[in-house]
């Protein structure tokens, strides 16, 4: 009977051996998340950071809210001429006229003053942050330029964004959302904090970054074979970055300490006695930097390997590997170059300081400034590079093969109506929004 030959043609992979890789994942998983908990809890910064800890403004001073009326400082000089006989009209040089919306000058029209540089994009009807500060009525005017408000226009690029995940991807998008936000929240809840606060820069990086991995990809993924074997490959990434970030900093001499903004944080938080090691953080950015296309490139090559297992499960490991490797250089060929155009374009404007100085290109290039980037993308795409074949090699040490699939006479298992599901390894990446029980880790 029909049924009964269904029954006992085994299938590509039995209940044993999905409860073998399931096992010997948890084995490795588990010491990981409990690490990860366990430094969280040795490093977690509570009150001892120094987040927020400055004040934005001098005392007297306060935070208001105006709109531009005109970028012409003489279309309110009515309002300058009041102080003119206490004022030295210094603010008014670079100034423009707006109407103060909050605080007691509420409704008034007065100049603004405005960096050149502000100015030049500012336009009638623009909303803007100012200072309010009573002593800096002597130079023609209290409020000063702070910012632009830009809630609405990142507000509704964030809608668009996300509408359209939802709608090309469906739930999947939407738990991927999910995962970037929970990621987010340790960057921002504890990493940040925790730097702050001093603590070891580089153990704060490893605990932060294995925290935001096992958050993003589980609640992205869900927990299976094919997305814990993805976190492995992750992980083997991440350790080679850190390894070639020491060695890339020490060996060529970088000090993290390049930019203005490095020195100036490290001489506010020194002067509340906290001590930053500028060189471990600038290791720590070239982590945290390759963290998103590192498990990128390891989740589809961890899909890969497993969707080559599920089509042909008696495919011995080696030609699996070959075969997982064949795409894998293809993910190489992409994303090495997508990581050297996104640090040129991030440091574009460094880079055309550097190219004003009359010097060879050589020097230009190896300069501490221009260094600091050079060696952040090698590194960086080292470490995806050599994650991709760690990943492969994970994927397929754990997948049974050899003759899983063939039944008794040599012929390859049909699943029937009354047959086990295929389950663990053997299965194809997830079709449906959530994670199939049979094969979680």
């Amino acid at each position: 009977m029909s049924g009964h030959s269904h029954h006992h043609g085994a299938s590509p992979v039995t209940v044993g051996e999905a409860r073998r890789v399931r096992i010997v994942l948890a084995a490795i998983i588990v010491p990981i998340v409990l690490a990860t908990l366990v430094g969280l809890a040795l490093l977690w910064p509570g009150k001892g950071s120094l987040v927020g800890s400055r004040p934005f403004a001098v005392g007297g001073s306060s935070m208001e809210t105006a709109t531009v009326t005109s970028t012409s400082v003489s279309d309110c000089e009515d309002s300058a001429k009041v102080l003119s006989g206490i004022s030295n009209g210094s603010l008014l040089t670079d100034a423009l006229c707006a109407e103060i919306t909050s605080g007691e000058g509420k409704g008034l029209v007065v100049p603004v003053h405005i960096p050149p540089e502000s100015a030049r994009v500012a336009h009638p009807g623009d909303s803007m942050k100012v200072l309010y500060t009573p002593q800096a009525l002597a130079g023609g005017t209290p409020y000063v330029f702070v910012d632009y408000q830009r809630s609405l226009p990142i507000g509704l690029l964030a809608a668009v964004y996300l509408v359209l995940v939802l709608a090309v991807a469906g739930k999947r998008g939407a738990l991927s959302v999910l995962g970037l936000l929970m990621a987010t929240a340790v960057l921002m809840g504890f990493m940040i904090p925790a730097l702050l606060a001093g603590e070891n820069a580089l153990a704060v990086t490893l605990t932060g970054s294995l925290a935001m991995m096992l958050m993003a990809v589980y609640v992205a993924h869900g927990v299976s074979v094919r997305t814990t074997t993805a976190l492995l490959g992750t992980f083997a990434g991440v350790i080679i970055t850190v390894l070639l970030a020491l060695w890339g900093t020490s060996s060529s001499n970088l000090t993290g300490a390049v930019e203005d903004t490095a020195l100036t944080l490290n001489g506010l938080v020194g002067e509340a006695g906290v001590q930053l090691d500028l060189r471990a953080l600038l290791t720590c950015g070239m982590v945290v930097a390759g963290l998103g296309v590192l498990n990128d490139v390891t989740i589809t090559q961890a899909s890969a390997v497993w969707e080559l297992h599920a089509a042909n499960p008696a495919m011995p490991r080696g030609r699996l590997f070959t075969g997982g490797m064949r795409i894998g250089r293809d993910h190489i060929a992409s994303t090495v170059y997508t990581l050297a155009f996104a640090y040129a374009g991030t440091a574009l404007p460094l880079i055309l300081s550097a190219a004003l100085i009359d010097r060879s290109v050589i020097d230009t290039l190896l300069s501490g400034e221009i260094g600091e980037e050079i060696v952040r993308t090698l590194v960086s795409s080292i470490g995806l590079v050599l994650a991709i074949p760690a990943t492969t090699a994970i994927a397929t040490i754990l997948c049974r093969t050899g003759g899983a699939g063939q039944s008794a006479d040599g012929t390859k298992g049909l699943a029937g109506p009354g047959a086990a599901a295929p389950e663990g390894p053997a299965q194809p990446p997830e079709t449906s929004d959530s994670a199939s029980p049979s094969s979680s880790a």
